[in-house]
């Protein structure tokens, strides 16, 4: 994985200066040429203060450490003090905060649920979203197979030490980098010692309480850590609670570092998703329909090592078991009621409890050697990933109530029995090599191929079931450049590409003429192409006088294949392969330390679009059926359009005063430009004539504040208030269909009286935490 160490810090396998595998390139653009002269010319003139050398690992398991100058990519990393000065509960509201190119869009209305977007491209916990980055704990790759999801929950936030973001389609971090990957490395007793208690407590009737301890004698270390949350929520019928523990053990010498941890995490979500925007005019705190509830329990054991057989060769180790258990219970509206009634004019059973019990298990093995000879760093490796769900889905129909929750009055039906296996088996080879003192070229190669096996349990051996055994394979590369053009500015770029496979829960769902029930319900499945993601990036970073740095890149990734979700209605839809989509755009950074004051400012210009032409389903779209070259209820998608939940400008500011050696203050504005909702895919939906809202969000920007106030004996008082200006803003929206317009919002049985209209994700009002930390022995 992606690791961060300190410049002070001895790295005994750094030779010389090395480029790291690629990560993407581009085509000269003239601005960034204009940056990097005017760069070099600053340079001249004043004195520059060099920062000390952070170095970074370019491959999943520890091997070719580089600088970070070196890498061809504007990699971004997070320490543990950024993270929790970020604020958030989650992981996802820390990288919001702190990262550029990251947004967040809170679809299911739960921190620990969001989707988290990177240059375009999503990892989320929800089954029915495209899944284009990778997510790397300590070199184990957490993507489920099911459906690729990464569960935000699941993860030790106390635990975290650091946090990198790769960019592009780099081939070494396997399946789903097609945008990027998140390495996330832990605390070890050797580097964390000490031990601290902390409590908090707050609005939404929110309590944390977290313990960690780390700590060595002579070559054994051990490092543990536990934290648990329990809150209401904001929203109607909102409470949620996580609880998670990390252990890690730990045994180094001179030559061998090995290491044994556990991950276990048990969570209890509500997460009531979308709203109608009438309703939300009514109260904020309104919810479409509930329960809406996520059960998981997840334990997970790797074995790590390194070894140096001589100075020059090192080989690294890794092997993991994971098991994760998840529960849902979905309240809906009935998707088969117009139908019913139309049969039927008696029929009321308005409603519907989902029930889905997904169990699955994953195992995995990786080898590396890396070897240092002459003017080259190169590493080969080898991975074997295995994973297996059962799922299985029940329907158990009833009546809405007047707060749109779900009675139920018939017995659950089994709908879908389903048995997923996934096999990855890949290889890959680096090689980085010094062409002069200050340029750097890297090769990359990586062979993954994958097979999945569906095995349908409910009607075996049917026509038309679940059954499938699909094999996929690439081959893909990656080549980089750095040119180091003076010591405080460098020059790169490069090219790379990446794919996935798609993944049991997709090969499920994806007939159009049986649409499924997501997150869970399933149909027959047709073959869908893998996703093919290439990347090309150029850019320009650098250090100005005073310690400032300062980057300047542009980006293209061009994908094909992409595997789209497709809604039906409000709960149901299917998967399909798209064309070709695209996602380009520019980010700048700037930031340093002026004596008390640190700070940094990331803007990022994004433009993700449809590259080719498709009839989607959008039934709640003003323009569905106007196109006479596409069917009913659908919208034709068109080369240039926008692709929904992906604003065009993002802007972060990140301020950290330190007043005095006691008191710290922290402020930071997040701010994003306007965009275009889901079902309005062609960006021509239009309110009017039965239709409600505009088919898009406004922009919105917010404010958040934190202080921190170091007592005697080791306390420290703490808190934070986040949305400083309580402003009303939405992450997310859909359009879909409304059959709550009866008096006081209450269901209208008449399916005639139901609104096409606009849904949306709210975002969180303003709130207040506080709490103490005590801690000794660091």
């Amino acid at each position: 994985m992606m690791q961060a160490h300190a410049g002070c810090e001895p790295v005994r396998h750094i030779r010389r200066p090395t480029q790291a595998p690629a990560c993407c390139g581009y085509s000269t653009i003239a601005f960034i040429a204009a940056l990097a002269a005017a760069g070099a010319a600053h340079a001249a003139e004043e004195p520059t203060q060099l920062a000390p050398t952070v170095v970074v690992g370019t491959t999943p398991l520890p091997g070719i450490d580089l600088p970070r100058d070196q890498v061809p990519a504007n990699l971004q990393t997070l320490d543990g003090r950024q993270v929790r000065e970020a604020g958030g509960v989650s992981l996802g509201e820390a990288m919001q905060r702190r990262l550029g190119s990251v947004t967040v869009n809170e679809i299911q209305g739960n921190p620990y649920q969001a989707d988290v977007n990177y240059r375009g491209f999503t990892v989320s916990p929800l089954l029915g979203t495209p899944q284009g980055l990778s997510v790397y704990v300590d070199g184990v790759r957490v993507n489920e197979g099911f459906g690729d999801v990464v569960n935000w929950d699941l993860i030790p936030r106390a635990a975290i030490a650091s946090m990198a973001v790769v960019p592009g389609s780099n081939p070494l971090y396997g399946l789903n980098t097609l945008g990027g990957a998140l390495a996330l490395r832990t605390k070890r007793g050797d580097t964390h010692p000490g031990t601290e208690i902390e409590a908090e407590a707050g609005s939404f009737d929110r309590r944390m309480l977290s313990l960690q301890h780390g700590g060595s004698k002579d070559a054994l270390n051990w490092f543990v850590s536990a934290e648990g949350m329990k809150e209401d929520g904001w929203r109607d019928h909102s409470p949620s609670e996580v609880a998670q523990f990390f252990g890690r053990l730990g045994w180094k010498s001179d030559r061998t570092d090995l290491s044994m941890s556990v991950i276990h995490a048990n969570t209890d979500l509500i997460g009531n998703g979308l709203v109608p925007e009438s309703l939300r005019r009514r109260r904020d705190e309104a919810i479409f329909t509930h329960p809406d509830q996520t059960r998981n329990r997840m334990s997970m054991l790797t074995l790590a090592g390194t070894h140096w057989l001589s100075d020059v060769d090192q080989l690294s180790a890794s092997a993991y078991v994971r098991r994760t258990r998840t529960r849902t219970l979905n309240g809906d509206g009935n998707d088969d009621y117009e139908d019913a009634l139309e049969e039927d004019p008696a029929f009321d059973l308005s409603g519907v409890l989902n029930r889905t019990a997904t169990n699955q298990r994953a195992y995995g093995v990786a080898l590396q050697w890396t070897r240092f000879a002459g003017a080259h760093q190169f590493a080969v490796g080898a991975s074997h990933d295995r994973s297996h769900a059962d799922f299985r889905q029940t329907a158990q129909e009833g009546r809405l109530t007047a707060n749109r929750g779900v009675e139920v009055d018939e017995d659950a039906e089994l709908e879908n029995s389903l048995s997923g296996r996934t096999r990855t088996t890949s290889i890959y080879l680096t090689d980085s090599v010094a062409l002069g003192p200050t340029v750097q070229l890297t090769g990359a190669l990586r062979y993954n191929r994958t097979r999945v096996i569906n095995r349908d349990r409910l009607e075996p051996g049917e026509p038309d079931n679940l059954d499938g055994d699909y094999t996929y394979h690439k081959l893909n590369p990656a080549l980089g450049l750095t040119w180091q053009a003076s010591p405080a500015l460098t020059v790169y770029g490069g090219y790379s590409q990446g794919n996935r496979a798609p993944t049991p829960i997709e090969l499920g769902c994806a007939n159009p003429e049986k649409p499924c029930t997501l997150p869970n319900a399933l149909a027959s499945d047709p073959f869908l192409e893998q996703v093919v993601a290439r990347t090309f990036e150029l850019g320009v970073r650098g250090r100005l006088a005073g310690g400032m740095q300062w980057n300047a890149s542009v980006f293209r990734t061009t994908s094909r294949d992409d595997i789209l979700f497709v809604g039906t209605s409000t709960s149901a839809g299917y998967f399909t392969n798209f064309g070709k989509t695209r996602r380009e755009g520019v980010e700048l950074g700037i930031g340093g330390n002026a004596g008390a004051l640190e700070w940094q400012v990331n803007y990022n210009w994004l433009r993700a679009t449809f590259q080719s032409s498709a009839c989607i389903v959008a039934e709640n779209n003003s323009t569905a059926e106007s196109d006479p070259g596409c069917g009913e209820e659908q919208i034709r998608v068109g080369r240039g359009d926008r692709i929904p939940g992906l604003p065009e400008h993002g802007l972060k500011l990140a301020l950290s005063w330190r007043a005095n050696d006691d008191l710290r203050v922290g402020a930071g504005l997040v701010a994003y430009s306007g965009q275009y909702v889901r079902g309005n895919e062609n960006n021509r939906h239009k309110a009017g004539d039965g239709f409600r809202g505009r088919g898009e969000l406004p922009g919105y920007a917010v404010v958040n504040l934190s202080a921190d106030y170091r007592l005697s004996g080791g306390w420290t008082l703490f808190g934070r208030v986040d949305n400083v200006f309580d402003q009303r803003y939405a992450t997310a929206g859909a359009l879909a269909e409304n059959p709550f317009t009866g008096p006081g919002n209450a269901f209208q049985p008449d399916t005639d009286q139901w609104r096409s209209e606009q849904f949306v994700a709210p975002g969180a009002p303003r709130a207040a935490w506080v709490g103490l930390r005590y801690a000794w022995g660091r």
